[in-house]
């Protein structure tokens, strides 16, 4: 009977222990130590508990209570607080919780694709100083887990945290949001915390949630399909075995690691039978073209006796597809893919005086390989340099059949709306900050309804109004043309600018601060500093900051000559690395468009041409890469791209 007492007894306490774990009280990850509040509106506080099970939160003295709903949800309101901090915020129920390191101040969304998720690391060597000096406990940054979700919007996200800026930290922070955060604590004197939630490649269908993809039925269709996850599932087993087979047919087939008794990389490999390659190039101007598979390129080199021994860097600019580099048969560094710039650290102890080898072996998955041009090829170790420009030696390892691309889900309709956004959409923010569009790039028309029913969704989903969002429009990209003529990413950037027809938006022109040969420009300061400046008009209120550069305002012809007034001059129109302004094209009737001469006249540009009599359109810094564009106001902002003729010019696309 005493043994039956007992272990009923021991029964009633494990239920009391269970019930009292399930009943503990949860937060979401946003709401964790060292995270940023908005400053001066209301904050939403919330977790899981028991349902119906009381829960009272704690902040800067006072107390909230609220109880859990039948899901288990609970929520309190703080009022508007006043930037600040570090406070200490507790959650007490059952358990009790504290989350501490907490500041008041500015929260920014910081969303898009790869260029607004490009990490401070990829940019190092352009900021090696002010990383050194980023130590700044004000400045705060969450990175979002990249995940997608077509099921439905998730309540919380599946890890992160909070991190405040130092010299090591903050090489994680995205690029372009830290020199915005880094601006607007400088100019506001407030914490800024960042939510940083991007997705390489991510087109703007992903990031909109099912209900407003209603108003697009591709997109909405593909999402009911997206749902069932063993179509998901099989499709990614799939890809997931033809790349397994492809490398591992590949590493079996390459003879630079099968040839009896020496690696290709070793330094006593004799090359007599090597072809000749010049760095940078691609292979489709070479024998090697329409070869995919795996080629090593060997060069020689002479390094004097004040190197030898030291710690040095290798910078193999860009190389598509994948590499691998090997100094004096040591390996020194990789990278799997073809966007990131190739910086490799050469150990001490490595090189030595007189001769030296690097051996790269490249791998080609499909399409077009090689050193991407106008990168920066060099060897450099204490105060001595060596370009590795211009002859090597290669030859071929492997040749494979082209390796069919995978399905990249997190591309797919409202995927990272469910898993990315969602989880957010309590958190209170000062506002939105988009770098995207590269994926959809080659459909502007159907962007010019995508971005906006992007904001109006997010805005609806926010809860806040008409929330500031900032975009970046698409830097310069692809070579520049020698006669004006159509572009698609002119008419992106179009379509892009249409967004500003609603309520408080803003923009970053950047077609002056690119690469012609990287979809990745490096030069992120100066996108944060442009934003920032949006930023203080559109979200900050200032009305006598200068925020953008010069924009269209009307056209008027007089005879030959045509004028063009500008809006957003500051104080005054110039030019840059020209005695006059450029890339501004006319065309007569006949549309045929043809440089022309510019003359800056107070707030307008006056045009003209020889070839055209009667001109009827203008255009400006109409080209993928509109190199020469040199128009800006003398607070340093570029003039926006435009065109004149955008009737005329819809009906002849």
């Amino acid at each position: 009977m005493k043994t039956r007492i007992r272990l009923i007894t021991v029964l009633l306490l494990s239920i009391g222990i269970a019930l009292q774990v399930s009943a503990q009280v949860k937060l979401p990850r946003l709401i964790s130590d060292g995270m940023v509040l908005q400053r001066d509106t209301e904050l939403k506080i919330w977790g899981w508990a028991s349902p119906r099970e009381n829960v009272t939160v704690e902040f800067i003295g006072e107390k909230y209570h609220t109880s859990a709903d039948d899901s288990g949800k609970w929520m309190v309101v703080l009022p508007p607080q006043k930037a600040g901090g570090p406070h200490t915020m507790t959650f007490e129920a059952s358990n009790r919780l504290t989350v501490s390191n907490i500041l008041v101040g500015d929260v920014w969304l910081c969303s898009g694709q790869s260029n607004m998720e490009l990490p401070v690391r990829r940019v190092r060597p352009l900021y090696e100083s002010e990383i050194a000096e980023a130590e700044n406990s004000m400045i705060r940054s969450f990175n979002v887990p990249k995940v997608f979700v077509f099921s439905g919007p998730q309540s919380d996200l599946t890890g992160g945290k909070w991190v405040a800026a130092g010299p090591e930290t903050v090489l994680d922070f995205s690029a372009a949001a830290w020199f915005f955060a880094k601006e607007i604590n400088k100019t506001y004197g407030v914490p800024v915390g960042i939510l940083t939630s991007a997705f390489g490649g991510s087109p703007a269908e992903a990031w909109i949630s099912e209900e407003s993809l209603k108003e697009f039925p591709a997109y909405y269709n593909d999402l009911q399909q997206l749902k069932d996850d063993s179509y998901i599932r099989n499709i990614e087993t799939e890809d997931r075995l033809r790349s397994a087979e492809w490398y591992g047919n590949l590493r079996q087939a390459d003879a630079g690691y099968n040839t009896p008794g020496v690696r290709w990389y070793d330094e006593s490999l004799n090359t007599d039978d090597w072809k000749s390659f010049n760095v940078p190039g691609y292979w489709s101007a070479t024998r090697l073209k329409g070869t995919n598979g795996a080629v090593w390129f060997r060069k020689e080199l002479d390094i004097p006796a004040r190197a030898a021994g030291l710690p040095g860097t290798l910078n193999l600019g860009r190389i598509v597809d994948a590499d691998s580099a090997f100094l004096n048969g040591k390996f020194i560094g990789t990278v799997s893919y073809q966007y990131p710039p190739r910086w490799y650290t050469i150990p001490a102890g490595l090189l030595r005086e007189g001769r030296n080898v690097l051996t790269v072996k490249v791998i080609s998955n499909i399409g077009d390989a090689g050193f991407v041009p106008d990168k920066t090829y060099e060897l450099a170790a204490g105060d001595y340099k060596i370009s590795l420009e211009g002859e090597w030696k290669y030859k071929v390892g492997a040749v494979m059949p082209p390796l069919r691309g995978q399905t990249f889900f997190g591309y797919k309709p409202a995927g990272l709306y469910n898993a990315m956004l969602a989880p957010l959409l309590d958190f209170s923010i000062k506002g939105i900050l988009w770098y995207q569009g590269e994926s959809n790039a080659g459909r502007p028309d159907e962007y010019k309804r995508l971005l906006p029913a992007l904001i109006s969704d997010w805005r609806h989903s926010f809860g806040q109004g008409d929330l500031p969002f900032l975009l970046v429009q698409l830097p310069n990209f692809m070579e520049a043309r020698e006669n004006p003529g159509e572009s698609g990413w002119a008419l992106f950037r179009e379509a892009q600018a249409e967004a500003l027809k609603l309520p408080a938006t803003g923009m970053a022109v950047t077609y002056d601060i690119g690469e012609w040969n990287d979809i990745h420009p490096l030069n992120k300061k100066d996108v944060g500093l442009r934003l920032a400046l949006a930023a203080r008009k559109v979200a900050y209120g200032e009305t006598d900051v200068v925020y953008s550069g010069p924009t269209f305002k009307s056209m008027t012809v007089r005879g030959r000559k045509m004028i063009i007034s500008f809006d957003n001059t500051g104080s005054g129109l110039t030019v840059r690395g020209g005695r006059r302004p450029g890339h501004f094209a006319i065309a007569g009737g006949d549309m045929k468009f043809v440089w022309a001469e510019a003359t800056i006249k107070g707030n307008q540009v006056i045009l003209r041409s020889r070839e055209v009599k009667k001109p009827v359109a203008a255009r400006y810094a109409w080209a993928d890469n509109p190199a020469g564009a040199n128009l800006y106001n003398r607070e340093g902002l570029p003039a926006a791209p435009f065109r004149t003729d955008k009737a005329i010019g819809n009906r002849q696309q």
